[in-house]
């Protein structure tokens, strides 16, 4: 698979150092509750198996709950916490924040559509400072790409950090925690890359999500890497298809809301 402009705009994983610091002895867990209340109350899976959001059913009390949520997650001392409980704060946080930056601007076709910044990748609002983490002024690009994916290393940060989108990884209907995180990106990975949208066959061509595209060298940096990836969390039928292929042929995406109407 050639790699397109797109891709090659692409954020690269670019480490921000000072977030590496950790406290390994703190136990402490950090209270997820609120935002996996939310979660079930308004993620809601349609007959095609993609979760949805029911944006238009928010209500004033939970919008403000969820705003709370934000408010008091990212006024945490994250650096005083331990790796684990960290990676959890982080995705759920990227995500209440993409939550909440779409209700503000519902009704919208697309997040894409949120005229927060420019360019492909940033035609969106990831690379607008929205919130602020130990008085640090953060993007969503910020938390994606300069903490969770070099820090962690973790191709499975991909299906679990949400755009709002068709074309994204489901969003979960329950916070992730140190508890539940491996299992919860295991899951993840699997429904995404045995769903259309993740890994589709046509024509015996083989097309995948622009994801696999856009941050290529996270899944082994060439078509290969991909297909091994994708192998490894297929189910026999589709185990059975890519080990037919040694090639990419081409890439999707979605970029309409992922609403529930």
């Amino acid at each position: 698979m050639t790699l397109t402009l797109e891709a090659q705009s692409a954020p690269k994983a670019d480490l921000w150092e000072r977030w590496l610091q950790h406290n390994t002895k703190n136990e402490s867990n950090i209270d997820h509750k609120p935002w996996s209340l939310f979660l079930k109350k308004y993620v809601i899976e349609d007959s095609t198996q993609l979760n949805r959001v029911a944006y238009s059913k928010v209500t004033v009390e939970d919008r403000t709950a969820l705003k709370q949520y934000i408010q008091l997650t990212s006024s945490l001392p994250i650096s005083e916490f331990n790796q684990e409980q960290q990676r959890a704060f982080w995705i759920n946080l990227y995500n209440a924040l993409t939550i909440d930056i779409i209700l503000d601007h519902y009704p919208v076709e697309s997040i894409l559509k949120i005229k927060l910044s420019s360019g492909f990748f940033t035609r969106g609002p990831w690379k607008k400072k929205i919130v602020s983490v130990e008085s640090e002024a953060l993007s969503l690009d910020d938390i994606e790409h300069r903490i969770l994916r070099p820090i962690w290393k973790d191709p499975r940060i991909h299906y679990a950090v949400n755009c709002a989108s068709i074309g994204c990884p489901n969003i979960s209907t329950q916070a992730f925690t140190a508890e539940n995180m491996e299992e919860q990106l295991d899951n993840a990975a699997v429904s995404f890359i045995n769903h259309p949208r993740g890994v589709n066959v046509k024509s015996g061509k083989l097309i995948v999500s622009s994801i696999y595209e856009w941050f290529q060298d996270d899944f082994g940096g060439n078509d290969k890497g991909v297909i091994q990836h994708l192998t490894h969390y297929a189910k026999p039928e589709l185990q059975k298809r890519l080990a037919t292929f040694n090639k990419i042929h081409n890439d999707q995406y979605n970029w309409q809301l992922n609403d529930y109407k």
